[in-house]
């Protein structure tokens, strides 16, 4: 049976998708620098070389633009392919190994997101929900990671799952590679260092 051919986009579509990504470029450069909380739509749009009104019919809301960098920024860090090559890794010391690198590569893929995201929790009801949503999709990935792991752990799982939760915390990323000057690599030999003395049974 032959598959349904997908309908091409229209050069309409093209142009509106191309807009929106030139909204969320300019919203993130504005984010970084000035705040989420002070940036102004009125901000963006000048920004974006584009109307107001066409932000608000782009987006509607900033908590939306909020949303669109969170799925760029996965899908830039190619997140959801590599957690499942780390969860295909038979080797346990391997997997821990690719636990650190799933991190780091989420990390230096767009660690001005996260730092956004952190400042945008101040903001309203609405806005905090939608960022618990999206970083509780990170941790079920993060959690799987380690409970795949169980067979091999010398403690109990919900004790290598904080491990690595803490590990992953924006603070130490900054601290570590922001602020002490560590490379990326540095920064992901530690993790994995730290995750198989702690966790892997000898």
């Amino acid at each position: 049976m032959a598959r349904p051919v997908k309908p091409r986009s229209t050069y309409r579509q093209v142009q509106a998708e191309e807009t929106r990504h030139r909204i969320a470029d300019a919203a993130r450069r504005l984010f970084a620098t000035g705040g989420y909380g002070s940036t102004s739509i009125q901000a963006i749009a000048a920004e974006a070389g584009v109307a107001v009104r066409t932000v608000y019919s782009a987006f509607g809301t900033k908590r939306e633009i909020l949303s669109l960098l969170c799925e760029r920024w996965l899908e830039q860090a190619g997140a959801a392919e590599r957690a499942q090559e780390v969860l295909a890794e038979p080797d346990p010391a391997r997997r821990l190994r690719g636990a650190a690198h799933w991190l780091r590569t989420l990390y230096a893929a767009g660690f001005d997101v996260v730092l956004i995201f952190e400042a945008a929790t101040d903001e309203s009801p609405e806005t905090r929900a939608m960022l618990r949503s999206k970083l509780a999709g990170r941790n079920e990935v993060m959690n799987a990671m380690m409970a795949s792991l169980e067979d091999h752990l010398r403690v109990p799982v919900g004790d290598a799952q904080a491990l690595y939760r803490a590990l992953a915390s924006p603070g130490v990323y900054r601290e570590l590679v922001e602020e002490s000057g560590w490379t990326p690599d540095e920064f992901e030999r530690w993790v994995g260092d730290t995750l198989a003395s702690h966790l892997l049974a000898t």
